[in-house]
């Protein structure tokens, strides 16, 4: 007996729904990502397996890197005031527009004579210029100045307590670390946290 042949057709898988869940997904994860910050030190962290989270206001971080003390303050009024405070300490002028821009500055780490070069810089050229650091040695303590003039201002603005971060590369040497321990305690600032790089257990 002959056998029938049965005619094969061909399948087609209508694809425009897929497309659409995978744009709209796409869309999504793009709205709702954000941006990492650059950061005017880079510095790789130390791992731990601790994962408590920063306070988002009325912190101070200290970056460490390459011999290097960079400072960053959060909060724009406290971060305006603290530098009015350094100013007239320093004898420093800024403008208005100086102190507004330094309101939404992210970490600096140069003198306070050196400030205003790197406000005038805009965010891009300012996390590419050379920074030398913030003075921390006993003839020019500005980095000391710089804590305790935020303390006063985040009391000043906020009515509360500064927070200290201390944000160190992982292969630091240790006299600077000391070196910025020694200025907190001097400011009887006994604890602080050590900003670390969580690792996988």
């Amino acid at each position: 007996m002959a056998k029938i042949k049965m005619t094969k057709k061909s399948t087609s898988t209508d694809m425009t729904a897929m497309c659409d869940v995978a744009f709209l997904l796409l869309t999504f994860f793009i709205l709702t990502a954000t941006a990492k910050v650059p950061e005017a030190l880079p510095v790789d962290t130390p791992q731990s397996t601790v994962s408590t989270k920063l306070p988002d206001k009325d912190l101070a971080t200290l970056t460490i890197g390459k011999e290097k003390v960079f400072f960053d303050l959060k909060g724009k009024k406290v971060r305006i005031r603290t530098l009015e405070l350094m100013s007239e300490k320093y004898g420093v002028e800024f403008s208005d527009e100086d102190k507004d821009k330094f309101g939404k500055m992210e970490g600096f780490g140069v003198p306070i004579q050196s400030l205003k070069q790197i406000i005038d810089l805009n965010p891009a050229d300012r996390n590419k210029a050379v920074q030398p650091g913030i003075p921390k040695d006993s003839l020019d303590n500005q980095l000391a100045d710089w804590i305790r003039n935020a303390r006063v201002a985040t009391a000043e603005e906020r009515d509360a307590d500064l927070q200290i971060a201390i944000k160190g590369d992982a292969n630091e040497q240790y006299p600077t670390i000391r070196k910025v321990m020694d200025i907190l305690q001097d400011q009887k600032i006994n604890t602080f946290s050590l900003v670390t790089g969580l690792r996988k257990q």
